[in-house]
């Protein structure tokens, strides 16, 4: 007899493996097509599409956040200098960026830095609210990045683990 459920799912892991692998070659060519300095606020557009949200900086730049979670392991912060220019471009979701997330960052602080997180969860009887961010640390193991804050939406405490995934989900 014919496992029709198991061949469902199976079909759904690779198309969905697919699904990433296609992303995360389109970024890497919007990124090669992008330069600091001479790429528009157009180009930037054009390549990534609408932000997840738009940022105000000091002296009138704008931080554009284009959030890949919950599938993929990357966040971009792409600045548009006052002159309408690109003028940088980062992968936030690096060992480097969450060691600046500390006890007493705000909310919109850590979401300034790493972009919208994969899964918020929040504990009632804790006082305690989870973000998580997938990311990957170039190793061959998927990686999970929390923040926790407490009841006044402030980080108790960060931290990574590697992520651990169930055999057919």
């Amino acid at each position: 007899m014919l496992d029709l459920q198991g061949w469902k799912l199976g079909a759904l892991v690779v198309a969905v493996l697919g699904l990433l692998a296609a992303l995360a070659g389109c970024d890497m060519k919007r990124l090669s097509e992008l330069q600091v300095g001479t790429s528009t606020e157009a180009d930037v557009r054009k390549s990534f599409g609408e932000p997840e949200r738009i940022w105000d900086e000091p002296g009138g730049a704008r931080t554009f956040e284009y959030n890949r979670q919950p599938a993929g392991s990357v966040n971009y912060m792409i600045t548009i200098g006052p002159d309408g220019r690109l003028a940088a471009l980062r992968q936030v979701l690096t060992p480097a960026e969450f060691a600046q997330i500390v006890p007493g960052m705000t909310v919109d602080e850590v979401r300034r830095r790493l972009g919208k997180p994969m899964k918020v969860m929040s504990y009632t009887l804790k006082g305690e609210t989870e973000w998580d961010w997938r990311w990957n640390d170039g190793g061959t193991q998927p990686m999970i990045f929390t923040a926790v804050f407490g009841g006044d939406g402030r980080v108790l405490r960060s931290g990574s683990v590697v992520e651990i995934r169930q055999e057919g989900r």
